[in-house]
């Protein structure tokens, strides 16, 4: 794949807007000349100009005080919270020996989504003593069903297989914290 790239053809805008060629004139290959696209390197860092000038407006970057350099905060996103299923609920939720908080979610749901954040950053917040799960209740069903799931967002608490508390509703980080707490 990477051949077929450095081989493609990029007209010039010029070519293309001047009047005395013709479209089809100024996109055939023989009136142009073969052009490599740039190679991708990666991120750079480097200093950033304090100011920037468009025109006669000159403005100066915020970002030149801070040193403007890229920092990747991938670790702050290494914890994802992951799906359970029909086929893993076992294994996951009721055989796990420690405390499992489950959020039962659909995609078309809005307070759902809001809850989704909260959720990560308990995930976050609870790495190593608490295991947090999501049931997409239009895949799964059955589930919702055995813990009579009738209101979306619902989080529950597992400890030792069996369910030890309920909150139902996109709630505040705190609400779920105080349930969580009771139970690690």
């Amino acid at each position: 794949m990477a051949t077929v790239l450095e081989s493609l053809a990029v007209p010039r805008a010029s070519a293309m807007l001047s009047p005395t060629h013709s479209p089809i004139a100024a996109s055939s290959a023989s009136s142009l000349s073969a052009r490599r696209l740039p190679r991708f390197r990666g991120l750079r860092a480097g200093p950033i100009s304090a100011t920037r000038s468009f025109g006669s407006l000159s403005l100066i970057s915020r970002r030149a005080s801070r040193g403007g350099l890229i920092v990747c905060e991938a670790q702050d996103t290494a914890v994802e919270v992951s799906v359970v299923t029909d086929t893993n609920w076992q294994s996951l939720v009721l055989e796990s020996e420690s405390t499992v908080l489950v959020e039962f979610w659909a995609p078309w749901c809005g307070p759902c989504r809001m809850i989704h954040p909260i959720i990560d950053e308990l995930a976050k917040q609870y790495a190593g003593k608490l295991k947090c799960y999501k049931v997409n209740t239009d895949e799964s069903p059955s589930i919702a069903t055995r813990y009579g799931i009738r209101s979306i967002p619902t989080v529950i608490i597992f400890k030792s297989g069996e369910k030890k508390d309920a909150v139902i509703g996109a709630v505040p980080k705190s609400t779920l914290t105080t349930s969580i707490e009771k139970f690690l």
